[in-house]
């Protein structure tokens, strides 16, 4: 089973005595473990589809299927307990709870659900060094820098185990050095851990990264393809979406 599956995904917004098109027909799957980087200008509906998929707006018409589960059949209770359980979100903003330490804030989703034995516990643990957190264990968000901050977002958005990842421009606010960081450990989550990730970003040497890009110009998918992971692809990639946008 495909963890993602969206089919003819219609989006309009009512923008002053016009409707405007977000997204006109999208259709996307992404595989087990598969890294995808969703990029497109302002406006292409890249943000608009994570949205969707995450269940924080609904489609016109079409269908997201998310590990099975049909996003659009879901009241708002039920997609706001099947989010927390089986999509992890990561933001450019971290969106961390400003009165909560780092080990609180990647416990919350566990917390949320009264999951607080020995297992939430090591998973915890566990987070905070694969993050490189332990020594900040019980900062809050206020006394940490921006790349710490996304490291204990990421550890949120991981530790209920979920059946999906998105990311939001995951690296709009951080510096060189924290943002290569993000990209190689989503990365490596794909690779080793069999993570599957859905990441919008408007960057090449950011999707660069990703084993699968997919370009949207004016709400259609005007492009797929699949890219190598690495670095030194970024100004290929960027010929490329420039091409399939200009």
């Amino acid at each position: 089973m495909d963890p993602l599956v969206v089919e003819h995904v219609v989006k309009r917004f009512r923008q002053g005595s016009r409707d405007v098109v977000a997204l006109d027909g999208v259709s996307l799957t992404v595989s087990a473990g598969a890294f995808m980087a969703v990029m497109g200008a302002s406006g292409s509906g890249k943000s608009t589809l994570l949205h969707l998929v995450a269940g924080l707006a609904e489609p016109d018409s079409g269908r997201i299927l998310v590990n099975g589960t049909d996003m659009c059949r879901l009241n708002d209770r039920e997609r706001t307990l099947f989010r927390r359980r089986q999509i992890g979100l990561i933001f450019q903003s971290f969106n961390l709870i400003p009165t909560l330490s780092a080990e609180e804030n990647i416990s919350l989703p566990l917390m949320l659900e009264g999951s607080n034995g020995r297992a939430a516990s090591q998973k915890v643990e566990e987070l905070l060094r694969e993050m490189g957190m332990v020594d900040r264990r019980g900062h809050r968000p206020d006394a940490l820098s921006g790349g710490e901050q996304q490291r204990v977002a990421i550890g949120r958005a991981l530790v209920t185990q979920p059946a999906l990842l998105l990311a939001d421009e995951p690296t709009g606010n951080l510096d060189a050095a924290n943002r290569k960081w993000v990209c190689e450990l989503l990365r490596k989550l794909s690779r080793e851990q069999g993570r599957t990730i859905v990441m919008v970003t408007h960057e090449p040497h950011v999707a660069a990264y990703a084993s699968e890009v997919a370009i949207l110009r004016d709400g259609r998918l005007v492009e797929r393809f699949a890219n190598s992971g690495a670095e030194s692809d970024a100004a290929e990639l960027a010929s490329r979406y420039q091409l399939a946008t200009g």
